[in-house]
């Protein structure tokens, strides 16, 4: 084992701080460790922060009366610190892997251990703030240094203990931006396919976490190096090789595209990540050489595998929904200088519009390079006041059966129309309004 004195103190927050203290003086040993413990070295402050002990589940539920059962049969339990949950798991070997994920059997025992049944080596760093030391018995700091992601022990073994570390290893090469040693990407190439029995909520938040990290496009290329892309993304995987016409696409293939979109735009929320990652993922089932290379209803199409992608993976009906949305609307941006007033008003005004606008930008930089339709749509927005975008309904429907209309679909119609009108700039009353509608349509009359 390699103790490593720093040559400063790395800094953790203050509640994992006051938890681990607690255990030492009641006498137990406490470690920080993992990905916390990685990215302090690496300059990147933590933001969750494990801790690893010697005492037991039932200890830890004695010494802090806040804490819960995350589970405790494997050593972790969730203590509550200041209002911040603290995961603290005992020191433990694991062994009988049967489901791909669970162990089936779980010793307490000693850091040694508790080192050796960790994923990759850079994740098997311990740090003792009280000492001041990093404790390294899997050669973790070794790796960190030289930039390479390497599995603890043998590499198949650890894929096949827990099958998620595979998309995991992908995810940490690109957000370290590590090179993979051979071994484990051997054993990568080996196991892809095992994901295939994981759950989608698992896959998703691990392919959300890549998407959302520095460096997504990256993430994609080792997916597909690797042989996970075309596991977990068939779709995406199919982009690979579609080309696109040279004018328009000077990058390259569909996939390129992809990849460059999601570089500009470095997503910050998963709706906007999932939108750039599929805006085009209909192009390979709809392309076509007439005059040139086509793809007519890629954008009906991309809606509908889209949807299909994300209810696989298991996404919430509020972000499919936006994420259809985006990929339905990225198109109409081509023609927002030719349209009515009334048309354009209600494009800008569209629901989480700064995120079309986004997209649209991505696409735009990572393709032909023309910024003129997003600055048109910026500078509309920013001359247009709330009321410009959203007026004051000058009639309602309550209005309309006053003037003798009857309840139906008509007073729909006759609401757009009077919006319309507004939204072009030529009602601006309720007088004008009520004129307005007297003038073309008939109480009796339909639609």
């Amino acid at each position: 084992m390699i103790l490593e004195r720093c040559t400063h103190a790395l800094s953790l927050p203050e509640a994992p701080l006051a938890v681990l203290n607690k255990l030492h003086r009641a006498g137990f040993r406490a470690l920080a460790v993992g990905g916390a413990v990685r990215d302090a070295l690496l300059g990147v402050a933590p933001k969750d922060v494990d801790l690893a002990t010697s005492a037991t589940p039932r200890e830890v539920a004695q010494l802090f009366p806040h804490s819960h059962e995350v589970g405790a049969r494997f050593g972790v339990m969730l203590v509550i610190e200041e209002g911040v949950a603290v995961e603290v798991a005992t020191f433990r070997s694991e062994s009988g892997y049967e489901d791909g994920r669970h162990p089936g059997r779980v010793e307490f025992g000693a850091l040694e251990q508790d080192a050796t049944r960790r994923d990759f080596t850079v994740n098997g760093l311990y740090y003792d703030p009280l000492r001041d030391e990093i404790i390294d018995p899997v050669g973790g700091m070794k790796d960190l240094k030289a930039g390479i992601l390497r599995t603890i022990g043998d590499a198949s073994r650890r894929f096949q203990e827990d099958h998620l570390r595979v998309l995991r290893a992908a995810r940490f090469a690109a957000q370290l931006d590590f090179s993979i040693e051979s071994d484990t990407f051997e054993a990568l190439r080996e196991n892809s396919a095992r994901l295939q029995y994981t759950s989608a909520e698992r896959v998703r938040a691990e392919l959300e976490a890549m998407l959302l990290g520095p460096r997504p496009a990256r993430g994609l290329r080792i997916l597909h190096y690797c042989g996970i892309l075309e596991v977990v993304l068939p779709e995406v995987e199919a982009m690979i090789g579609v080309q696109q016409p040279v004018d328009f696409h000077p990058e390259g293939d569909v996939f390129v595209h992809t990849c460059l979109a999601l570089e500009v735009l470095r997503p910050d929320t998963p709706v906007l990540a999932w939108g750039a990652l599929l805006h085009d993922v209909g192009k390979p089932l709809t392309f076509s050489v007439k005059d040139r290379i086509r793809f007519d209803r890629h954008v009906p199409v991309g809606m509908e595998v889209a949807e299909k992608i994300l209810r696989r993976l298991r996404c919430d009906r509020s972000t499919i929904e936006q994420v259809v949305a985006l990929i339905r609307e990225h198109l109409r941006f081509a023609a927002v200088m030719k349209m009515r007033p009334a048309t354009l008003k209600r494009f800008l005004r569209q629901e989480n519009f700064a995120d079309h606008l986004a997209l649209h930008r991505a696409d735009c930089l990572s393709s032909h390079g023309d910024l003129s339709l997003y600055d048109f749509c910026r500078k509309q927005l920013e001359g247009l006041r709330e009321e410009g975008l959203r007026p004051r309904s000058l009639l309602s429907g309550r209005d309309l059966i006053s003037m003798g209309f009857a309840p139906g679909p008509l007073l729909g119609t006759i609401l757009r129309a009077v919006e319309d009108e507004q939204l072009e700039g030529r009602l601006q009353s309720v007088e004008e309004a009520r004129a307005f509608v007297a003038a073309r349509w008939q109480p009796g009359t339909s639609a």
